[in-house]
């Protein structure tokens, strides 16, 4: 109360002006003024019997008196914006899979809780310009390299190498990484995947081994996927896609001591990354894909 009194005084330059303004007594702004001179232990105001002049500690006073009234409006309206329903349209992007079994349903319950929302899922197994494209939220797995985006981290994840037990049984299970270059991989495009290399983390660090589709390719992990159970090669697959498969053995880990990074992230573009329907989507999604009937496993979760 004391600091609104003093910008009222200093922008109308008069305790009485104030005093009308504000609805109270003279006497009574002359007494918050001097309480906060007390306080500050500085004179803020040199009055005289027609007028009062603002000191130079006064001055310094009054900004910053301006910032703290600022702040306290700004907390007030993003406390009521918070408790507010978000309403609005929303562009959501992310790999197929994902999409289908994991975001997808997400989402379903995202528009039951806040009806305002108006959504668009894309599902896309490729790298997106979220600017140009006017995607709002992209919940990618793999790298965040670009420039004025907004990343949250929703899993630690990563993609691991599996295979069919037929297909281990005829070709034999590889030993070391570059017994891959020697094995049947199904390839397929999708964001930072390479399409002739995979690039992995093992015991002497990251190494990229050169790898050979022979016979079935595809720009869709799913029918990669889907290739790797019927036993035609060696799949290079996140984890969460894959740890159904291992649980109920229609897929095996091969070299289980590599692995390649590929965390699951919320990028939002920077410029919108603030607004309320963003700020309640994002944190919905990070909520229910950590946890809940559709969040998405890891393979320590079965081990």
């Amino acid at each position: 109360m004391d600091l609104t009194v003093f910008c009222c005084v200093v922008r109308t330059g008069s305790f009485s002006k104030a005093a009308a303004e504000l609805g109270y007594s003279a006497a009574y702004i002359s007494k918050r003024i001097a309480d906060l001179e007390t306080k500050l232990g500085t004179r803020l105001f040199n009055r005289t019997t027609r007028s009062i002049q603002i000191t130079r500690e006064g001055g310094v006073a009054h900004r910053w008196a301006q910032q703290i009234l600022e702040s306290a409006d700004a907390l007030e309206k993003e406390v009521a914006s918070s408790q507010e329903q978000p309403t609005g349209s929303l562009r959501i992007a992310t790999s197929l899979r994902l999409g289908r079994y994991h975001v997808g349903p997400i989402l379903s319950n995202l528009v039951k809780e806040y009806p305002g929302l108006d959504v668009w899922l894309e599902l896309v197994d490729r790298r997106l310009d979220l600017l140009e494209e006017g995607i709002d939220i992209d919940i990618r797995n793999g790298s965040v390299g670009e420039p004025h985006v907004v990343s949250q981290l929703v899993q630690k994840s990563s993609r691991v190498l599996a295979a069919a037990p037929d297909y281990l049984e005829r070709k034999g299970e590889p030993q070391t990484i570059w017994d891959l270059a020697q094995h049947d991989c199904l390839l397929y495009k999708h964001g930072d995947i390479g399409n002739g290399s995979w690039r992995m983390m093992g015991p002497n660090g990251m190494e990229t081994v050169r790898v050979d589709g022979r016979q079935l390719r595809s720009h869709h992990s799913d029918i990669a996927k889907n290739w790797a159970v019927a036993g035609h090669g060696i799949i290079l697959l996140a984890e969460w896609d894959v740890v159904d498969l291992i649980r109920e053995g229609k897929l095996i880990r091969v070299l289980p001591q590599y692995s390649q990074p590929a965390d699951i992230w919320a990028v939002t573009p920077m410029r919108s990354s603030n607004s309320a329907r963003m700020k309640v989507c994002v944190d919905y999604l990070i909520s229910h894909l950590q946890s809940g009937p559709y969040a998405v496993e890891r393979l320590d979760d079965i081990q």
